[in-house]
């Protein structure tokens, strides 16, 4: 079934919506959860959550990417989860790293904890994101969106673990910089 139509389902408050979303969607989910909360239960959880997410979601909003959306759903959940948790062991430490990583390219959160800022925050990224090399955008994705831990996006792409870090270090180093042109205080 097509995104369009699930959305359609939803916006009838049709059930048969989660049933598409969760046969089209679950590994999707699963995968971004799982690699966040390296738990099988937790990430099952987490996916099933999604869908009431969704449910509670749509309507009033309409997503222009399903599959996004639903990945940000998800996304937050997990984060939610390992944050209530207060543990930095779970997730195989992906998460801390990931979050340390990122905390010296990325602007203070008190400035992006509004809606709008965030939103724009999120353009310019996607905006930086679409002038990588493909390569270095699916690597910064994987880390970053989908916290994969080094060797996996290494095997991956069959590549040292030591040349994926650099090439995470350089497009933290070029974001940082983007960011700071398009005005923000990092």
């Amino acid at each position: 079934m097509e995104d369009k139509e699930i959305i359609d389902l939803y916006w009838q408050r049709s059930e048969t919506a989660i049933l598409e979303t969760a046969a089209k969607y679950r590994g999707y989910c699963y995968q971004i959860a799982f690699h966040i909360l390296s738990g099988r239960e937790d990430a099952e959880e987490c996916v099933n959550d999604t869908w009431l997410g969704a449910w509670q979601s749509i309507p009033p909003y309409r997503p222009e990417n399903l599959s996004a959306f639903l990945g940000r759903i998800t996304r937050s959940l997990a984060f939610n989860k390992v944050r209530a948790r207060c543990s930095a062991k779970r997730g195989g430490g992906q998460l801390t790293l990931v979050l340390e990583e990122l905390a010296e390219v990325l602007p203070d959160t008190n400035d992006v904890e509004d809606e709008l800022a965030g939103k724009e925050l999120e353009a310019t990224i996607n905006r930086f994101l679409k002038g990588l090399s493909e390569r270095d955008c699916n690597l910064f994705l994987r880390r970053y969106w989908y916290v994969e831990s080094i060797e996996e996006i290494a095997v991956a792409y069959k590549m040292k673990p030591a040349t994926v870090k650099t090439s995470l270090h350089r497009s933290r180093k070029k974001l940082k910089l983007f960011l700071e042109k398009e005005g923000y205080w990092v």
